[in-house]
């Protein structure tokens, strides 16, 4: 054998080891956690033959507490390009078999590099998470290593789509890169997140508590809003990014693909024309009216289970992708309240950085009242809403089926925060408030007066009824030019797409300045 083939043997050799990261018994114990191997994670996320590996033969610097007895190669993270669905992404996916996946500066310095590479060729990163947190043996050097990365985050947000996937543990600081990037997903019963563990919990505050129910995918889903989606198994989670991935631009000087179908553009539907009920005070699903309008009724919903008074996420209209945002009279009778004002603030914010349309379907009483909103700061909350709508430059188009009371109203991409072509339903009632507390303000006095209970009664349903013809109906509004035009429900699905085509090249700019100050 020549020298040049014992070379290349050895060199086969050492990338079948590296490949093994912590060995063969450190694989299956991750196997029998029901987690998968870096390795098999991204096998499963990128097109088959796509993935290029970067720097498997970087080491640890680390001599400490015995630290340079063992350098394996890649150090616990797996880094590189690959494609998905033919489309160029970044990944890096941390190898719990190797020091628990813990992060050192050399693996810090490996991620950075697949992040600097995404925002200077234009395309997303996704990171996916399983670590024990800092390696400790390296002192400052790790928390160094973390900053790093968080600085890359904050550079690249707004510039690539940066896609987090919880699939183990995720602890102290480790968590805040996930806060940073746009999406992150969690795996149920095998992931978690919190800055403090249970044992500190119980130690500084008395509380008892298990990770799952301080810091797992249930808990970050539902009431801290912290994970946008959580899945099921890790099959279950590549899928949903895969398909999170199609309604998304590789940057942002770039559309969304476009996804043809087969879905005519003029369909109509007249169950919509029904959908609203008579009595104003009653519910209906707000998912029927979305899934009617989007192409093929496929709506891929974004926190599905946090402030589910409000609805949002991405569908294709006429093959556009375009990002929905909904109050839902079905929960909390669509109210916005803090959670759903910074839930859809955020997705707004995200579609206007990366070029998606928004569609905002409105059905809206007012901002949710009480002592706990306000000492948790629904203004400001509120402010962030309005705030995101009146920044975004993309096309909006929004349309109001019934109501749409007071500063919600405003809130909820009205003309004035320059939505583009706003629609109403005949059902719509665009006013400061609804006849019920409008006639106890401005007829108080009036039906005080009156001593009789059932002439009281009766004057009051006349005053309503006053009100209602009035200012309860979308034509006043329109009279103002403040709504494009009242329109047929059955008929929205057109009209939209058809607003959207007009906007296509829509250009807008806000005045120059170094960044905002938005209420945060």
């Amino acid at each position: 054998m020549s020298i040049q083939e014992e070379k290349i043997k050895a060199l086969v050799e050492r990338r079948a080891t590296a490949k093994l990261g912590g060995g063969a018994k450190r694989i299956d114990a991750q196997h029998a956690k029901g987690k998968l191997t870096a390795r098999e994670r991204l096998a499963m996320l990128l097109d088959e033959g796509s993935f290029e590996e970067f720097d498997m033969f970087v080491h640890h610097r680390c001599t400490n507490f015995g630290m340079d007895a063992s350098h394996p190669d890649g150090d616990g993270v797996v880094t590189g390009q690959g494609t998905i669905d033919g489309r160029l992404v970044f990944v890096f996916a941390q190898d719990f078999t190797v020091n628990g996946g813990s992060l050192s500066k050399t693996m810090s310095e490996k991620i950075c590099k697949v992040m600097d590479m995404a925002v200077k060729v234009g395309a997303p990163v996704i990171g996916l998470n399983d670590s024990g947190g800092a390696r400790i043996q390296e002192g400052i050097d790790a928390l160094a290593g973390y900053g790093e990365i968080f600085e890359r985050n904050i550079l690249a947000s707004g510039v690539v789509p940066q896609i987090s996937v919880i699939m183990g543990p995720c602890a102290g600081g480790a968590v805040y890169s996930p806060a940073l990037t746009d999406f992150t997903l969690m795996v149920k019963d095998t992931s978690y997140m919190f800055l403090t563990g249970p044992s500190v919990v119980k130690s500084v505050t008395g509380e008892d508590v298990t990770q799952e129910d301080l810091g797992g995918a249930r808990v970050h889903s539902s009431k801290s809003g912290v994970a946008h989606f959580s899945a099921d198994s890790e099959e279950d989670a590549i899928a949903k990014i895969k398909k999170l991935l199609s309604y998304l631009p590789q940057n942002n000087l770039e559309n969304a693909p476009d996804l043809p179908s087969a879905d005519p553009v003029g369909r109509t539907d007249d169950m919509l024309n029904s959908i609203v009920p008579d009595n104003p005070n009653k519910a209906y699903d707000m998912y029927a009216v979305v899934r009617s309008i989007v192409d093929d009724g496929d709506f891929f919903e974004i926190h599905r289970d946090f402030a589910r008074n409000i609805i949002v996420g991405f569908a294709h209209m006429g093959g556009r992708s375009v990002g929905v945002v909904a109050n839902q009279p079905g929960v909390l009778a669509g109210v916005l309240d803090i959670n759903a004002s910074r839930k859809a603030a955020r997705f707004v914010r995200f579609c206007d950085a990366f070029n998606i349309p928004l569609v905002t379907l409105v059905d809206v009483p007012g901002f949710l009242c009480g002592t706990q909103q306000e000492y948790g700061a629904i203004i400001t909350n509120g402010a962030k809403l309005l705030y995101a709508y009146g920044e975004a430059t993309v096309p909006k188009v929004t349309v109001t089926l019934r109501k749409s009371y007071g500063g919600a109203h405003i809130v909820m991409s009205c003309k004035q925060l320059r939505g583009d072509i706003n629609y109403a339903w005949p059902t719509a009632n665009i006013a400061v408030m609804g006849a019920e507390g409008a006639v106890g303000v401005l007829y108080g006095k009036e039906l005080k007066a009156e001593t009789d209970p059932q002439k009281q009664a009766a004057l009051a349903e006349a005053k309503k009824d006053e009100y209602n013809d009035l200012f309860c109906n979308p034509y006043q509004a329109a009279q103002r030019g403040y709504i494009e035009d009242v329109i047929e429900p059955r008929n929205t699905r057109f009209r939209i797409i058809r607003a959207l085509e007009v906007l296509d090249g829509k250009r807008q700019e806000i005045p120059a300045k170094k960044h905002d100050n938005m209420p945060l």
